[in-house]
């Protein structure tokens, strides 16, 4: 074995020394025909070569195996190495990141919750009516159960959150005010995808909740995320709307050197209010000492406006030529 030249010739010559086939196979079979007496040693000698010859192999094919690992033609050691690629973040994973990082400079932590809600947490508890549009079928992704059925109970039926303000009520039923939270995650809608549409995509939202909160608090908070994210140069101005968790609501409108390269002085961007006293009182807080607003956004549409992209598909394609550009 010790004369085989390569690593197909140390298996060929071991399988005729000790493979199923091989001339030690065939001496343990012939044990049978030796006298009795002396099958012990006979078998204790056969047993002995046995195991120098597999040493012999083990040995041989180190050897073996070091001389393929080597290089065919002559190197030189002495030449700059080739350096790994490293990998990057992905973009909305940058933004998500800065966008925290901006809320724990104010004071805010990450909550987080389950992406299967049940109707209760993702509308019921946030004042949404039974007959709001985003209840229906056709704009929610609700589940079926194991066995194919639907829940007995309404508001324990099973969905994709529409949003991540589930996460809000799911904080309050556990923690006394105050509260001071940003909740980021995937959340899902019936949408079509388009350049401005997915089915799925990164939301994140703010929740503060104290006493004598006001809607200048709301508007200072706002302003200063922004311009974090966006600018210095950012301006923010509140349209009055409607959300059923929210009262009053209002939509948030910036403009900035960004807008203007798109040609708009204005672009909406967030939704916001001051928490709704019924939500208040879903979660046991006291609407009458506690105040609070909260707002959220879509992480995609600041990544967008951000880096200058027109298409959200683009940030689910995984197409390295567009990733490898942040």
């Amino acid at each position: 074995m010790k004369a085989a030249p390569d690593l197909a010739a140390l298996e060929h010559a071991k399988g005729d020394w000790i493979g199923a086939h091989g001339k030690f196979t065939a001496l343990m079979k012939q044990l049978g025909s030796l006298p009795k007496e002396d099958r012990p040693a006979a078998g204790k000698l056969i047993n002995q070569a046995k195991a120098e010859l597999e040493a012999a192999l083990a040995s041989r094919r180190e050897e073996l195996e070091l001389k393929a690992a080597l290089p065919k033609e002559p190197t030189d050691f002495t030449l700059p190495g080739r350096r790994r690629a490293l990998g990057k973040l992905h973009p909305l994973t940058q933004v998500t990141d800065d966008i925290v990082r901006s809320f724990r400079k104010i004071g805010f932590v990450v909550a987080d919750g389950p992406e299967i809600e049940d109707e209760y947490h993702c509308f019921d508890a946030l004042n949404t009516p039974a007959d709001h549009p985003a209840r229906d079928t056709q704009d929610t992704f609700y589940l079926a159960r194991l066995d194919g059925s639907q829940s007995s109970a309404i508001n324990h039926q099973l969905l994709l959150r529409t949003h991540t303000s589930s996460v809000q009520i799911r904080v309050m039923e556990k923690q006394p005010p105050p509260v001071r939270i940003v909740v980021p995650g995937r959340v899902y809608r019936r949408d079509n995808a388009d350049a401005t549409h997915n089915p799925t995509f990164q939301q994140i939202e703010g929740l503060y909740v104290d006493k004598g909160v006001s809607v200048g608090d709301l508007k200072g908070t706002v302003e200063f995320v922004f311009k974090e994210l966006l600018g210095s140069d950012v301006k923010i101005r509140f349209r009055p709307h409607y959300f059923s968790y929210t009262e009053p609501s209002f939509e948030i409108d910036f403009s900035s050197s960004l807008t203007r390269k798109m040609g708009k002085e204005w672009l909406e961007i967030a939704g916001c209010g001051m928490v709704h006293p019924q939500v208040f009182e879903n979660v046991g807080y006291d609407p009458e000492v506690w105040t609070g607003w909260a707002f959220g956004f879509g992480i995609e549409r600041i990544a967008m406006i951000r880096y200058g992209i027109n298409d959200i598909r683009l940030f689910y394609e995984n197409d390295l030529r567009f990733l490898r550009q942040f």
